[in-house]
């Protein structure tokens, strides 16, 4: 089941940005998330905007899809230019899901394409893929790394069968080491997803998941911890008592082995559930810059079913269900189902929850007067780390990753 969405104001059929949107929208990046709806089954733990084939019912084919993406890549840089938002080349591109390689290569390299011509690419842009080890092929991942894909970011989820077996991943484990492999010989970078946290999953079971992952030598791990969502067949099963209910202890314990792994292997923390192979003069080569434009609040516009958008403090979520989605797009309206204007309190909030999670940190001097002054009280609690707070922001130590929400809390007074 597909989360609700958030309740907001009718978005306008012509997409039209209020004039906030563009105040000092040039010193701001501009990101793309294309969101590929499509998986061949739908995992237990997952609650994203997702359709099997045979959800979709008639009206929705994806062999249309790459062309109704596109048509909304070139919807999106008529709004910003009609808007008086400044129209950038694209600092980063991600390809999620969903599944995107269950799409021809060819089909989202066609995505990309428009890409190119409405945006351009930024110097440098990152342009990532996700994809389901069983999904590619030597030959698809050549196709994706010359329409200029720059990296792709699989999901392992665990290296452990009964592990994978409860999350109702079907991909077979094997397939993990082959398609790094494959993609490396196209010339790409690599990340892979781990989640911890399953119910039955040892410590040693989640050892040898992280130990495997590092194994192929990737350039980047994020590590999440499994949660349960309502409406997913894992709630279901746990309600049932089929499972067990997931322990927090034990999430944290894994959460600290993984990070003990990474760094002694040399990777290190760059986001509370993200680590990177530090790599050129600044070491931050591997961090996922497009992540990193969200935890910064910059500019992203979202397409596909679902997807979420966010311009200068001007966020839209586009209508969920790929039929309604591309009738809009077809007859050349928004496709957005509501969206928010963001006033200057909620802003500062969301900087703060955002900016806290990462390692480089928050400005003291974005917090109020009650947050600054609860800066020591953190520090003394071993939440913040003292060198960096000297320095003029807040960084957390590990402990303080954690316990990262109560952290929040009290930055927020």
């Amino acid at each position: 089941m597909a989360p609700a969405q958030p309740e907001g104001l009718p978005a306008p059929l012509d997409g039209r940005l209020p004039a906030s949107a563009a105040e000092a929208s040039a010193q701001r990046t501009l990101s793309l998330y294309v969101h590929v709806p499509f998986c061949a089954v739908r995992c237990g733990y997952c609650d994203f905007n997702t359709y099997t084939a045979v959800e979709l019912g008639p009206g929705v084919s994806q062999d249309a899809y790459a062309a109704d993406a596109a048509a909304e890549v070139r919807w999106a840089r008529r709004v910003l230019a009609d808007s008086g938002v400044a129209v950038r080349p694209l600092h980063s591109v991600f390809l999620g899901g969903g599944t995107p390689t269950l799409l021809p290569a060819e089909d989202l390299a066609a995505v990309l394409d428009q890409a190119r011509a409405s945006f351009g690419l930024a110097e440098g842009a990152e342009v990532t893929t996700e994809a389901n080890p069983d999904s590619v092929t030597p030959q698809s991942l050549a196709v994706l790394a010359a329409a200029g894909v720059t990296r792709v970011s699989f999901g392992m989820q665990s290296a452990v069968p009964h592990v994978l077996a409860v999350l109702d991943r079907t991909h077979d484990p094997d397939n993990v080491p082959r398609a790094v492999a494959w993609a490396r010989e196209a010339g790409l970078g690599v990340s892979v997803d781990l989640i911890h946290g399953t119910p039955g999953e040892s410590l040693a079971d989640w050892e040898h998941s992280v130990r495997t992952a590092l194994s192929y030598e990737p350039d980047h791990v994020s590590a999440y911890a499994l949660i349960i969502e309502d409406g997913t067949r894992l709630a279901a099963r746990m309600r049932r008592g089929e499972v067990p209910p997931v322990d927090e202890d034990d999430q944290a314990d894994k959460y600290e082995l993984a990070d003990r792994l990474l760094a002694e292997a040399g990777y290190e923390w760059y986001e509370v559930s993200n680590w990177a192979r530090p790599a050129g003069p600044d070491g931050t080569a591997h961090r996922s810059r497009h992540n990193l434009a969200y935890w910064h609040n910059q500019d992203w516009w979202g397409i596909g079913p679902g997807a979420h958008s966010h311009v200068g403090g001007t966020r839209w979520w586009n209508l969920k269900h790929p039929v309604p989605y591309t009738n809009r797009v077809r007859a050349g309206h928004s496709p957005a189902a509501g969206r928010e204007v963001l006033d200057a309190p909620t802003r500062r909030l969301e900087r703060v929850m955002l900016e806290a999670r990462i390692r480089d940190g928050l400005p003291v001097t974005a917090l109020e007067a009650p947050g600054r002054a609860a800066v020591a009280g953190l520090i003394a609690d071993g939440l913040v780390d003292p060198a960096a707070a000297l320095g003029g922001r807040v960084v957390l130590t590990l402990r303080g990753r954690l316990l990262g929400d109560a952290v929040v809390r009290r930055l927020l007074g």
